[in-house]
């Protein structure tokens, strides 16, 4: 039997059983959650609702109102912006490789003109400069601390883990704690695991960009559903950690909210050049990270196909992803047809990174994946939570929290999927939400 949906038109759906479906996503990651927890009896509803709310009602503000959908379009206007200014500089450096016009060959296949390395990696280069700039110039300070301001007000949070949660949302998973480095040896367990968490359920400015530029072609308004994913996360990551390791205020200690001097540049110049510096640094990580974890599932493929066809298909990681991750998938309100492709794009997130989950979700046409599902399942891949980052939190900590690297060490696994599991929360809590709110 069809669903019966209020209002008209495919791209005016206004509420029906699939946004009903979405619930169960809700109530599936909190109570994956619950069942790891360390303290089941400490169950924080009253921040559930709360968490719940505020991600509701910022994609309602976001999308809902004229002015902020001014906003949104005016950021996908700054990210095509951004693009067209960098491919600019790429094809000074590199010519013909970086997909511009003039291509010395005849072009039989226009698609193959996108080269990861030449389109995306130095977006991120760009984005690293300015976010640098902005932070010596302190408007991306304002901004983190207004964040932080409301993160500490809404969600109960202390003013250094306020903070530093806020600036993860821009500045990414190890860099946001930077910011309260003096005090993360005198954090509660609790604050610590969530800050992990958090890290990896959200996204750096860099990579929101690189991502919109992947989806620029499938997604309409693809940097505003990026740019609020990854801020409407940090909520459900701060649940979905209090519900995991829930909060100890005995052992929490009051500590001064100030950035002190962590990451000042000495001039603007300056700034430009340690902000290139860092994003080498990420662009290098990133394309290593890439080459080595998609060779491993090539090998473990191979390995894989010399078994015998299950299906009349031969096995691999994809098809394995896809059944595992299938029931998540369609709690998350994906259709039961689509719910294997989608939980193939969940795995692949988790195992090897989100921009190759990002690459397979291009890869899908109308006929695959409905435009519902395609933004379902962009905020459920817009998250650093995968194998990779474990490493990356494990050598960043080591650093910044010497004395409590064991510590650490025994929480990242639990920390990683959390991280996935707020993504998949958010995607769900999008889900419930009307699909004319969406509509363009």
């Amino acid at each position: 039997m069809p669903n019966r949906r209020i209002g008209v038109g495919a791209g005016r759906r206004m509420f029906g059983l699939e946004n009903a479906q979405s619930l169960f996503g809700i109530l599936a990651t909190m109570g994956i959650c619950w069942a790891i927890s360390e303290n089941r009896a400490a169950f924080p509803w009253k921040l559930a609702i709360g968490a719940i709310a505020v991600q509701a009602a910022l994609v309602l503000l976001l999308f809902g109102l004229p002015s902020a959908r001014a906003v949104l379009g005016g950021a996908s206007a700054v990210v095509d912006g951004l693009s067209a200014s960098t491919q600019a500089g790429v094809k000074f450096v590199f010519g013909f490789l970086a997909g511009a016009d003039g291509q010395p060959y005849a072009v039989t296949d226009a698609g193959g003109l996108f080269v990861f390395a030449f389109r995306v990696l130095p977006v991120i280069l760009v984005i690293c400069a300015l976010s640098a700039l902005l932070w010596h110039w302190r408007v991306l300070k304002w901004v983190i601390q207004g964040f932080g301001f409301v993160f500490e007000k809404t969600m109960g949070l202390r003013g250094p883990p306020a903070l530093a949660t806020a600036a993860t949302v821009f500045m990414g998973q190890v860099e946001g704690p930077i910011f309260i480095r003096s005090y993360l040896p005198s954090l509660s367990r609790s604050e610590l695991f969530l800050l992990l968490a958090v890290g990896m359920s959200c996204v750096s400015g860099s990579t929101m960009v690189a991502y919109a530029t992947i989806l620029k072609g499938v997604l309409p308004n693809a940097a505003a559903h990026v740019l609020t994913a990854s801020i409407i996360s940090a909520p459900a990551g701060v649940l979905l950690a209090r519900i995991a390791v829930p909060r100890n205020a005995l052992a929490e200690r009051a500590a001064s909210a100030d950035l002190g001097d962590e990451a000042l540049y000495e001039s603007s110049v300056d700034a430009l050049i340690k902000g290139i510096g860092v994003g080498l640094d990420i662009c290098l990580k990133v394309g290593a990270t890439l080459i080595v974890f998609v060779s491993l599932v090539a090998m473990i493929d191979g390995a894989l196909g010399m078994l015998a066809p299950v299906g009349g298909a031969p096995v691999s990681l994809e098809r394995i992803f896809g059944i595992v991750f299938s029931p998540l998938a369609w709690c998350m309100g994906i259709p039961a047809k689509e719910a294997q492709a989608a939980g193939s794009l969940l795995g692949v997130k988790l195992m090897l990174t989100e921009f190759t989950a990002f690459f397979d979700l291009t890869k899908l046409g109308p006929a695959e994946f409905s435009d519902r599902s395609r933004i379902i399942m962009t905020y459920a891949l817009c998250g650093f939570a995968n194998i990779a980052s474990v490493g990356i939190n494990v050598a960043g900590y080591s650093i910044l929290a010497p004395t409590r690297q064991k510590e650490i060490m025994g929480m990242v696994w639990k920390a990683m999927m959390v991280g996935f599991l707020a993504t998949c929360m958010t995607a769900s809590v999008v889900g419930v939400l009307p699909s004319a709110l969406f509509a363009q």
